[in-house]
């Protein structure tokens, strides 16, 4: 019971917070004349912002350390992201989740009772729906795109990106909802996953610089090209290379993530010329930080 809930809180106090943004960049990415998508969008952020709230308030105590330390929660610039990023657009982002979150502690110091055992139940059934009704609505924006009848400043990519990412979510809650566990079996294709989600983060970043910003251009190009190799290597399945190739993965990924750091302060302080939101920026090293912990601890859904 201790580990249902454990688990599931770990989910979504990554996942929750990484979908209400997802919600936010569909939202501020269409034109004013489309006022019932943007409202669509709105819903979902909302719903999310929701879901993480009723999550941290049932978390503290609750999850491991490992996740608590590994800044995929929240990083030293997710306040100041929020923040400007809700002056810059005017939508109105609730930073007291974050204040919250940077107070959790981690530890099982408190005992799970059928009360919160309930709660967390009910909180995976809401993330459910709320997710078919999110990867649904992304499937309308990409078609209605894809037939040019809709407009939105977001790469088809990238949203094709975010569905990705939402229903792995899904299936991850799924699995435990189901008792299944998401073992280390499972962590190649994870990797898989992570390293085409990195590789697509470096040509979204190359593509929304300031075509000026030639140095950081030819740096996130690069990233894209060593997390292609890393891919097509994995498609070898090369059993001796596994180990090596992880090791690759978790290489790349620290660089990346360095870059992605100077990339979010740069932005935070103006001195990088871009389409790059701050909350943006604070998002993809978010989600560096989470494959970071994956490929160093795995998923550690049993008892110590």
């Amino acid at each position: 019971m201790r580990e249902y809930v454990r688990i599931s809180l770990e989910l979504h106090l990554f996942f929750a917070r990484i979908m209400k943004e997802h919600a936010f960049f569909l939202e501020a990415g269409f034109m004013r004349k489309d006022s019932a998508w943007i409202q669509r969008a709105d819903f979902f952020r909302v719903q999310f912002e929701d879901l993480l709230r009723e999550t941290v308030q049932l978390s503290d105590r609750m999850i491991g350390c490992h996740v608590l330390e590994s800044e995929e929660l929240v990083t030293p610039f997710t306040l100041d992201a929020e923040r400007g990023t809700s002056r810059l657009s005017g939508i109105v982002l609730d930073s007291s989740i974050t204040e919250m979150e940077k107070k959790l502690q981690c530890g099982r110091e408190i005992s799970v009772t059928r009360e919160i055992f309930g709660r967390v139940q009910r909180l995976n059934g809401r993330a459910i729906g709320l997710l078919n009704g999110l990867i649904q609505f992304k499937e309308n924006i990409l078609r209605e795109v894809g037939r040019c009848r809709l407009f939105t400043v977001n790469y088809p990519l990238l949203i094709r990106h975010i569905m990705r990412e939402a229903r792995l979510y899904r299936a991850m809650v799924m699995k435990v909802m189901s008792g299944r566990e998401i073992s280390f079996k499972s962590l190649q294709n994870t990797e898989d996953f992570w390293n085409r989600i990195m590789m697509e983060h470096a040509l979204f970043i190359r593509g929304l610089l300031d075509p000026s910003e030639e140095e950081l251009i030819e740096t996130a190009d690069k990233f894209a090209m060593d997390y292609k190799a890393l891919l097509e290597r994995a498609k070898k399945q090369e059993d001796c290379a596994i180990e090596e190739l992880r090791e690759k993965s978790l290489e790349e990924t620290r660089h990346l993530r360095e870059f992605k750091t100077a990339g979010t302060r740069g932005i935070l302080e103006c001195e990088i010329e871009s389409l790059i939101l701050p909350l943006l920026a604070d998002h993809v090293l978010r989600e560096a930080n989470h494959y970071i912990r994956i490929l160093q601890h795995g998923y550690e859904w049993r008892e110590a």
